[in-house]
């Protein structure tokens, strides 16, 4: 899979928004008071820990923001694993404008590339299967596009992006609806024929009424992988699988076994650990 950066106009709006919260009305006044305005720095941002890159652009446009004449040169891309000691870029420029935008820099790039990692450690568990690995709508508030980015980085794939996408009937939809089939009538009767339509099911039950009133995928939520391996003979190739419910690194290859097609985790957004990234001083 070609991995596409994300357009500025996409990419600047958070970046330039962690930039003014960490600015704040008065500017970085540290590095005014203490650093010269003619003086000169290159530092390298080095990887600590082993893992996978994520969100160069994002960091070096917090450089770009704050200073446009500061220069970042990638040492490797998006997507590429490092072991801890890796040079990820080299970063010159006025030492004023380096220190302002190291933190929003490294935050961008830390979390991001926490993410990747491990969407690459969940794909590598199932490789040798069918399955792949998909995010959720469980994000960071704004952050949406650039951690769905950092999946696709990771090796995974994306679910869908907001509610406008695509339809996902859930339990309480089906709850108000009064029934699956219900639920998926109406969603029939109000999307039009570009919009794809999945439901979650609990059950086998459920599983097949949704099959009989026909949908494009479905959600086998918290089965045990005996019962996703049955939902997979029920479904017959007619629809997409998923599972989706507390999948980890130790059960991924397990559930992938049963033939599903998708395994949906919201954990590697919304809880995925920061990958240890330094901005270190090479040179005046």
């Amino acid at each position: 899979m070609i991995l596409a950066a994300l357009p500025r106009l996409i990419l600047e709006p958070p970046v330039r928004t962690a930039l003014m919260e960490d600015l704040g009305l008065a500017g970085d006044i540290t590095s005014t008071a203490v650093i010269p305005g003619d003086h000169r720095s290159k530092v390298v941002m080095a990887a600590r820990k082993p893992g996978v890159i994520a969100g160069l652009d994002a960091a070096a446009l917090a450089f770009a923001l704050v200073d446009p004449a500061i220069t970042v040169i990638r040492h490797i891309p998006d997507g590429a694993s490092v072991k801890p000691g890796d040079t990820i870029a080299t970063v010159e420029g006025l030492s004023r404008g380096l220190l302002t935008a190291e933190r929003t820099a490294l935050n961008f790039l830390g979390h991001l590339s926490g993410i990747a990692t491990v969407t690459a450690g969940i794909v590598a568990a199932v490789a040798g299967s069918k399955a792949s690995v998909v995010c959720t709508r469980k994000t960071t508030p704004g952050l949406r596009a650039l951690e769905k980015y950092a999946v696709r980085a990771g090796g995974g794939i994306n679910h869908r992006f907001a509610l406008h996408d695509a339809v996902l009937i859930k339990d309480n939809h089906v709850a108000i609806a009064g029934g699956v089939a219900e639920a998926i009538r109406r969603a029939k009767a109000g999307v039009g024929h570009m919009v794809k339509i999945e439901v979650e099911v609990d059950t086998l039950a459920q599983l097949r009424e949704a099959m009989n009133a026909g949908v494009d995928a479905v959600l086998l939520d918290n089965m045990r992988p005996d019962q996703l391996r049955e939902a997979v003979g029920i479904v017959g190739g007619r629809a997409i699988t998923e599972a989706s419910g507390g999948i980890t690194p130790e059960t991924a290859a397990e559930i992938a076994a049963t033939g599903v097609d998708l395994l949906s985790i919201g954990w590697i957004t919304h809880s995925a650990p920061t990958l240890d990234i330094g901005l270190d001083f090479v040179s005046a």
